[in-house]
């Protein structure tokens, strides 16, 4: 036997005799929180409310998100320098990291699980890779007008039938982008739609894609069953308004909830959430609230709505019970609350509260701090159950 078999045999034994002592664990409550300031993530389970380790070199994640692949072991972060990285959950390792481009604001993954897609500001477009590889499949330039310059994209989300959606903040467009065959990309342009759209979702059952708009007021929205109709504007008055109040931070349109008949908007520089019917988009009503809205997210089951606030009310959170439309609880977790996060049943919410470096855990029912963990001003909470949600 040679030195080389000699040492390959042992490395393989203490292979497996690491893995026959590592617990087995499955990925449905596996999560990622973004630390923000030192390009790390902390890899968490809810079930025990714990962290399992942290993950480091994952670049500028002052603007990060997360999607997951299908089976929920491999998150993709995307980070604002254009970095792409793989991170393995149950190893608790980068599997690949790619910088794709010079400034990128999110991604998405294809319903199929296998293709990634990054919207970018610089260079502004749209870059698709394959999920298992990250190999690139393909490159869509966001250029318009005459002489092709490009446009920064927003607001980019997953839709049914392995397509993605995207705006194009300079040039006011949306478009579509087919990648069922991933050798013919399909791009179908919407032209007008409205001023500088910063944001855009898609509601959660893949029918309707809304983008914000920073340059004017209203909203505007594609019917993704029925695309010939065109672009339609809804809610005239949403945004700014004549009054033109300061306004500390856009809301995140992602961060809306939808739950049983409304959509609850978070007002742009008002004190309100407001409540639109989901049949016709019309708003409904109007509830006071602590600040200035940035997330106003629905319990999975939809009996609540939880918001949250701009700087200088950003250490307060409160609760709207969606029956009556009435604020029903606020709480005080601390400076610098960013995100929420709920269990995959409801049953806790997960927020961030970054100027304090941890994590606090609430019960949804009566609204006690259940646990706590240190995080180094966290940012993001993305648990794994969104792999099996649209737009998320």
């Amino acid at each position: 036997m040679t030195i080389r078999t000699l040492l390959a045999l042992t490395a393989l034994t203490a292979l497996l005799a690491l893995n026959a002592c590592a617990p087995l664990r499955g990925t449905g409550d596996l999560g990622l929180v973004v630390e923000r300031a030192s390009g790390s993530v902390v890899l968490v389970e809810n079930s025990g409310r714990s962290r399992l380790g942290e993950i480091k070199g994952l670049g500028d994640l002052s603007h990060a998100s997360v999607v997951y692949s299908r089976d929920e072991r491999y998150a993709f972060v995307f980070g604002r320098d254009g970095g792409l990285t793989k991170v393995d959950l149950l190893r608790g390792r980068i599997v690949k990291r790619i910088l794709q481009a010079g400034n990128s604001i999110g991604g998405a993954i294809s319903q199929d699980g296998t293709l990634v897609a990054v919207s970018n500001y610089t260079p502004g477009g749209v870059r698709v890779f394959d999920a298992a590889t990250l190999e690139p499949v393909a490159d869509i330039p966001a250029a318009y007008g005459s002489d092709g310059r490009r446009s920064k994209v927003v607001g980019l989300v997953d839709a049914p039938g392995n397509r993605f959606v995207f705006s194009l903040y300079d040039a006011g467009e949306i478009w579509t982008l087919d990648m069922s065959d991933r050798t013919h990309p399909q791009v179908h342009k919407f032209h007008d739609i409205g001023r500088q759209p910063y944001d855009g979702l898609i509601t959660p059952d893949g029918r309707y894609y809304i983008a914000g708009l920073f340059g004017e007021d209203g909203l505007a929205l594609l019917d993704l069953w029925n695309p010939d109709a065109g672009v339609r504007r809804i809610l005239a008055h949403y945004g700014k308004g004549e009054e033109k109040l300061p306004v500390y931070k856009m809301p995140h349109l992602e961060g809306w909830a939808m739950a049983g008949d409304y959509a609850f908007l978070p007002a742009v520089g008002r004190h309100e959430v407001l409540v639109v019917d989901r049949h016709d988009w019309r708003q409904v009503a109007k509830i006071p609230v602590h600040g200035q809205p940035v997330f106003v997210m629905a319990r999975p089951d939809g009996h609540q709505v939880w918001v949250n606030f701009a700087f200088p009310d950003n250490d307060t959170l409160q609760v709207i019970d969606v029956a009556t439309l009435q604020l029903i609880h606020t709480l005080k977790p601390g400076k610098g609350v960013l995100h929420m996060e709920f269990t995959p049943r409801g049953g806790e919410v997960w927020t961030s509260v970054r100027d304090e470096d941890r994590v606090q855990v609430y019960d949804t029912t009566d609204f006690h701090l259940i646990s706590e963990l240190p995080a180094r001003k966290p940012s993001g909470i993305f648990f794994s159950a969104r792999a099996h949600r649209i737009g998320l």
